[in-house]
């Protein structure tokens, strides 16, 4: 990188901050991926997401690994330098592993669904001090489009996924459970798969199953003797219940709030045990006390910005 490019990336990167205010018609709301979401498409885009068109392979090695690339791609801790930062995952971009319309980061997009990967604001190591954005593709559209080939005799979606992590956001080294999982999950994701309605509600339960799927993983994983990846997907679980929480910022869901501190607490715990006999101890209580969590929760959906009745009133109040 030359003088010129370097001062430009450090410009951007000061400036971050600023970038993301502006990055919404409502910066505050509590909910970080309405910052990234192209101003007048806020509302659709917090309470409506493409169906995933996702088929559970037939081998049970993979059948097992695409679940761990499934909550990998969801969390946020697997990028590194400003995305990790300001809370983008893989899925910010690829919705439910699909494109993301109304994606729109300063700096980063040009028309809503583009994104610049070689930007100097994201990646130190492939920046190229240049605005090149392209639309953002849909990991399960027809194979005719794909770039990268997804055959399981080849590594060019292993190669291509890792380079992402490490080199386009300036990832840590994953696991190569995560890894593998994540080439498991996206090479699951088909045309074939997308039966049903184009796009699906988000919904609480949706986030719940989410969790819940993280850490069945993170079980099997600890079991199986890989305690860097239970300890990778656990984190996943509580990425998934900070993203619950921004939606209980309401007045009122201070009990629901108590109950997701509560629960980030123990997976907290599991985490510095991991490694611990006292591991299984702490496994089990998340295992008792969850689904009453759960329920708790659940009956204060409707007064959270789940409800699409009460964030459109959210909205209405902070403005543009």
């Amino acid at each position: 990188m030359d003088r010129r490019q370097a001062r430009t990336r450090l410009l951007i990167v000061a400036a971050l901050p600023l970038l993301l205010a502006a990055a919404s018609d409502s910066p505050d709301l509590p909910i970080k991926e309405a910052r990234w979401l192209a101003p007048g498409q806020v509302f659709d885009g917090l309470t409506r997401q493409p169906a995933e068109c996702f088929a559970p392979p037939k081998f049970p090695s993979y059948r097992a690994s695409a679940p761990i690339g499934r909550a990998a791609f969801r969390a946020p801790l697997l990028l590194g330098g400003q995305a990790a930062r300001v809370g983008l995952s893989c899925a910010s971009c690829h919705r439910n592993g699909r494109g993301n319309a109304e994606f729109a980061f300063p700096s980063l997009s040009g028309h809503p669904g583009t994104a610049d990967v070689t930007s100097s604001l994201m990646s130190k190591k492939r920046g190229d001090g240049a605005f090149n954005p392209k639309a953002i593709p849909d990991l399960a559209g027809a194979a005719s489009e794909r770039t990268i080939a997804r055959d399981p005799g080849r590594l060019d979606l292993w190669t291509f996924i890792h380079g992402l992590i490490v080199d386009e956001f300036d990832g840590h080294e994953p696991p190569p459970e995560v890894l593998g999982g994540l080439v498991d999950y996206v090479r699951a994701l088909s045309p074939a798969a997308c039966r049903g309605p184009a796009s699906v509600a988000i919904r609480l339960d949706g986030n719940l199953a989410d969790v819940d799927a993280a850490m069945q993983s993170a079980g099997q994983s600890w079991r199986t003797g890989y305690p860097a990846t239970a300890r990778f997907l656990v984190g996943a679980a509580r990425s998934t219940l900070g993203s619950i929480d921004e939606r209980f910022q309401m007045p009122g869901l201070e009990r629901g709030r108590a109950q997701l501190h509560a629960a980030d607490a123990q997976l907290r715990a599991i985490q510095d045990a991991i490694s611990s006999r006292s591991a299984g101890t702490r496994f089990r209580e998340w295992q008792r006390d969850w689904p009453r969590r759960k329920i708790a929760l659940r009956k204060q959906e409707r007064q959270s910005l789940f409800n699409p009745v009460v964030l459109r009133r959210r909205l209405a109040e902070v403005g543009p």
